[in-house]
């Protein structure tokens, strides 16, 4: 488990996270949601040490997340962030072989290469792991980093916008994925996302940021409430309910 205690960080004079308390469990699928600005990238850039934090604590599996080794932290929490932007021309495969350098350090093993294959597997990417990046769809190249995550085969994964610019079919795959690898594979998968609809259907808990403030956190049926969401986002909120999943309609 994590365990994130009176978290915050300052910008000058401006508080982008104020002293968030939350927990990330294994098994479970956290969804981070809120409005531009709320905080959201910051809270999980300190959460997994990419950013420095002014205040409180970051406990992975009871130690302070800056007293980790970085090679051996490396093993437990994998980040995909926002942009994935790569100059040099990869395959996909080559792409998920990245996953192993904590274990490898470039020099691939047959089990390193057995990770590999159940990780491009996993996603259905086997067509296309010869494939060039620059010749797949956003959505393809997406999956292919989320397959390079799996192989780094670590207890926590955080994913920062991964449904990015991707059309519907491809987000409903990325997102039935994402409940696989916490609900197969015991992950503790914690996620931005702003489609709000997405992040009621595919989570187990979610956390609403609001300037920087935890406004409610829980489960989809304690968050996902019309007066709960108007007030995070400034607009009115009808929920719905289809086949037991609670839907936004919002205009």
């Amino acid at each position: 488990m994590i365990i994130i205690e009176n978290l915050s960080k300052n910008y000058g004079r401006t508080k982008v996270v104020d002293k968030v308390n939350v927990q990330f469990k294994k098994g479970k699928v956290t969804s981070i949601i809120g409005p531009n600005g709320a905080g959201k990238s910051t809270l999980l850039s300190m959460a997994s040490r990419l950013a420095e934090k002014d205040s409180g604590s970051v406990l992975l599996d009871c130690k302070e997340i800056c007293e980790w080794d970085t090679a051996e932290l490396a093993k437990h929490l994998a980040v995909l962030r926002q942009s994935n932007s790569v100059t040099m021309r990869f395959t996909v495969r080559e792409i998920v072989s990245f996953g192993r350098f904590p274990y490898s350090k470039g020099k691939l093993t047959t089990e390193d290469q057995a990770v590999i294959d159940q990780s491009i597997d996993y996603l259905a990417l086997s067509d296309i792991q010869n494939k060039y990046l620059d010749e797949l769809s956003g959505g393809q190249r997406q999956l292919a980093y989320i397959a390079m995550v799996i192989a780094q085969d670590t207890d926590y994964v955080f994913l920062d916008e991964p449904l990015n610019n991707l059309d519907i079919k491809h987000s409903l795959k990325i997102m039935k994925n994402i409940q696989r690898l916490a609900r197969d594979m015991n992950k503790a998968v914690v996620l931005v996302i702003h489609d709000i609809n997405f992040a009621a259907c595919y989570s187990d808990v979610i956390v609403a940021l609001k300037k920087g403030k935890v406004v409610a956190s829980g489960s989809v049926a304690k968050v996902i409430q019309a007066d709960i969401l108007s007030g995070i986002y400034e607009t009115p909120f009808n929920i719905i309910e289809v086949e037991g999943k609670r839907m936004c309609t919002y205009h």
